[in-house]
């Protein structure tokens, strides 16, 4: 990965290799840690942080779901990612935040440790490829199932529920696909290991329900959004793997993923095979926002320098 001049921790401001953390740090033996992915993308009015609010309130819900207790508010870790992005001379970037149980004691229970806070921000690329974006990507349907809530809190984007994901993404790139996508423990569709499902059949767009165990993601709701604006109904359904293979299109989304098509799942040709012409309008609209090229919702696009 690129590494950048600095990362902020706890308030401070510290150079890139100096942000460490001891190797009995409790989120590191137990998975008690909260994160999200954020991406700032360039504009002709300089860098602008993707539906920041979002993100961030975000966090601080994954900490709840944990009982976790972080000591900065939204606009703190806002105002920390601005001043990280101007400081490592970005003007587009990846930016990881993260709040993890700290050093102290070791055992199950974290709350008498401290609570760490970190902000990271580098240049990124695209997550499933240049190539992925234009022609679609080949998944296959894990053998790992979607966690749910009587396990843990799905809607939590805690480190722990990442094995989950991480278990199934490696059985995919060793089967020699791209991604992976996982179902739920009723059989229904969830999403891929870190991105939201999308199809389109006969002209509508249709996505699992948060209920089926699906995250509920910002880049998600942003397609939602865009659909809207470009006329094209939408509907949250259940969702069987028959309906997936027969699919007119799919694709996936989220911040590393932003809006990918799937071409095949498990050998099967889905569609033509190629980018559907929903799926290419809905990318295109959805690059023209976070670029600042077009704006449906103002509030979507933070500017770093004001």
């Amino acid at each position: 990965m690129e590494s950048a001049k600095y990362i902020w921790k706890n308030g401070n401001f510290l150079n890139w290799n100096d942000a460490t953390t001891h190797v009995l740090t409790h989120a590191l033996h137990y998975g008690t840690n909260v994160f999200e992915g954020i991406r700032a993308y360039k504009t002709s009015q300089g860098p602008a942080i993707f539906r920041a609010q979002e993100h961030f309130d975000r966090l601080l819900d994954s900490a709840k779901l944990i009982y976790m207790t972080v000591p900065y508010s939204t606009e703190d870790f806002l105002n920390a990612t601005k001043e990280l992005i101007i400081k490592n001379e970005l003007d587009s970037c990846y930016i990881r935040p993260s709040c993890f149980f700290g050093y102290k004691e070791m055992g199950l229970n974290p709350s008498n440790n401290p609570v760490e806070s970190i902000i990271a921000a580098w240049e990124w690329g695209t997550y499933l490829g240049e190539e992925g974006l234009q022609k679609g990507i080949r998944c296959k349907i894990s053998s790992w199932t979607r966690i749910d809530s009587r396990i843990v809190p799905p809607h939590s984007k805690s480190a722990a529920n990442y094995l989950n994901s991480g278990l199934a993404k490696q059985e995919a790139l060793r089967c020699g696909y791209d991604e992976a996508i996982l179902l739920n423990s009723n059989g229904l569709i969830a999403e891929g290991p870190g991105e939201n499902l999308f199809l389109v059949k006969d002209g509508m767009l249709f996505s699992p329900p948060a209920s089926d165990c699906a995250l509920k993601g910002i880049t998600a709701q942003t397609i939602i959004e865009c659909a809207d604006h470009l006329g094209i109904p939408f509907a949250y359904k259940s969702l069987i793997r028959d309906e997936l293979l027969t699919a007119d299109e799919l694709f996936f989304t989220g911040t590393a993923a932003e809006v990918t098509p799937i071409r095949e799942i498990d050998g099967v040709t889905i569609g033509t095979g190629k980018r559907g012409a929903i799926t290419t309008e809905l990318q295109s609209l959805f690059f023209d926002c976070v670029q600042g090229k077009q704006s449906i919702n103002p509030d979507w696009l933070t500017i770093v320098k004001s």
